[in-house]
């Protein structure tokens, strides 16, 4: 289930976002490319946290499997859409995407789940429906193992960088003024558990196949790939790791009309920063070239916002996480349909046994409320059960109801018959199977009534 606070917290951004726009007004806040002197400087002092690797200096051969996997999966439709719901509202996402990771791991974002196709780690026994697609994999997996080991690396060297300013400051009778989350690097195994990442989230898009593109809001830096945010759902501090690859050659500059004097080259992808909610440090346009990776370091996921600028060529990437181990499996499974057997049959196993599970829970239920109904129960006992009883009952009813919605929606008939989304678990009411009814109104509001002739 989704967090009891997530909901508010997204409200307090909402109106954050709306209050800096007022703010704003038609002006639009600084941002900084190489092409600015002080690009490096400012980079240094208010973005240390970001590191970027230049192709050049990643082996040739993992260069070769990594650009090969993406255009693999890409022949055997295995990247997909994702019928995400934001504000209130079903949308597919510009962006097509395949989460790969260890077995069993999930990720969630803007209220979809995605499962992971598992990439073949040490012990594991994983069916693939084709040997390319496997290979796929394995390029992944090998290019996590990479990031890994570079992570831990760089998060090294901002250790050493930052004991070796409070040094210099000390010398010289300075008091230095870090934060705690510039002080506080953590231990070695705690800088294991941020930057073993168990998943990578593969991203692919055309712009130019995009009938439209959002215009970045704060900054006028142009059109937009994906928004500014917080990747969401991650082990706290956890390093973010960002491999990009262009996948067609074409042009890296456009005519010289329709190229602005000042800001990024419109036709090269960049990702932008910025601190979040700060409209006094200029924001960060960093250009992305074929094979380029970035770093997210530390806490700037949580510190800073990111976005991703779309340039003129198609391009894929394959974003590492240390991505949080939740519940609210079995719907959200169901809700992709059949894509996953596509890659492989790994979930079936795992997806039933889980079925099963939740069919014993139905049944615990309904023991539960056999024995509520029965005579001998003192008042006071009695309502606190049944109290407790409605407020899950209630939850899984809005929840059975929400995803009913999202499956019969529009968007959701309109796709792939592979696709489609398949409302399950799901049974008629007079199902002798199932103990319970699929809709629990009519439970509700009896328990409802009980604690009503209950009151005094």
């Amino acid at each position: 289930m989704d967090r009891p606070w997530a909901s508010s917290i997204k409200c307090i951004f909402l109106l954050l976002k709306q209050k800096l726009l007022k703010e704003l007004g038609n002006r639009w806040l600084p941002y900084l490319t190489p092409k600015d002197a002080d690009f490096h400087q400012l980079w240094q002092e208010n973005y240390s946290k970001l590191i970027l690797r230049e192709a050049s200096r990643i082996p040739e051969l993992l260069h070769k499997e990594v650009q090969q996997a993406f255009l693999t999966l890409r022949k055997h439709d295995c990247l997909f859409q994702d019928l995400v719901r934001i504000k209130g509202k079903n949308l597919l996402t510009p962006v097509s995407r395949l989460l790969i990771g260890n077995p069993g791991y999930t990720y969630k974002y803007l209220n979809s789940r995605l499962f992971t196709v598992p990439w073949p780690v040490e012990g594991s026994n994983i069916k693939y429906t084709e040997d390319e697609i496997f290979a796929a994999c394995r390029a992944f997996f090998k290019l996590n193992d990479y990031l890994h080991k570079d992570t831990v690396q760089a998060l090294d060297k901002l250790r050493l960088i930052k004991s070796e300013q409070n040094e210099d400051s000390t010398v010289f009778g300075m008091v230095p003024e870090l934060s705690k989350s510039d002080l506080d690097m953590g231990d070695d195994m705690e800088l294991k558990k941020r930057t073993t990442y168990n998943l990578t989230l593969l991203n692919y898009m055309d712009p130019q196949k995009m009938s439209y593109l959002k215009e970045e809001p704060y900054f006028g830096m142009g059109k937009m790939a994906v928004s500014w945010h917080h990747d969401e759902n991650l082990v706290e501090r956890s390093t973010v790791a960002v491999y990009s690859y262009s996948c067609e050659a074409g042009p890296e500059v456009i005519d010289d009309g329709e190229q602005s004097l000042e800001g990024r080259n419109p036709a090269v992808w960049h990702v932008g920063l910025k601190i979040a909610w700060d409209i006094e440090t200029p924001g960060l346009a960093v250009p992305l070239h074929q094979g380029d990776c970035y770093l997210m370091l530390d806490d700037l996921n949580a510190t800073h916002q990111h976005c991703v600028l779309a340039g003129l060529q198609p391009r894929f990437s394959s974003t590492h996480r240390v991505a949080e181990v939740e519940f609210e499996w079995l719907r959200q499974f169901w809700f992709h349909g059949h894509r996953y057997k596509k890659c492989t049959d790994w979930w079936h196993l795992p997806m039933s046994e889980l079925e099963g599970l939740w069919k014993k829970m139905e049944c615990v239920t309904n023991a539960v409320l056999c024995e509520i109904r029965k005579e001998g129960w003192l008042v006071e006992q009695k309502n606190e059960i049944i109290t407790d009883l409605l407020a899950w009952l209630t939850t899984r009813q809005e929840l059975r109801m929400e995803w009913c919605m999202r499956c019969q929606s529009r968007i959701a008939q309109n796709l792939p018959e592979d696709q489609r989304p398949i409302c399950w678990p799901y049974w008629e009411d007079d199902d002798p199977e199932m103990p319970l009814p699929f809709d629990l109104s009519n439970i509700i509001l009896e328990l409802q009534g009980q604690l009503l002739k209950a009151k005094p």
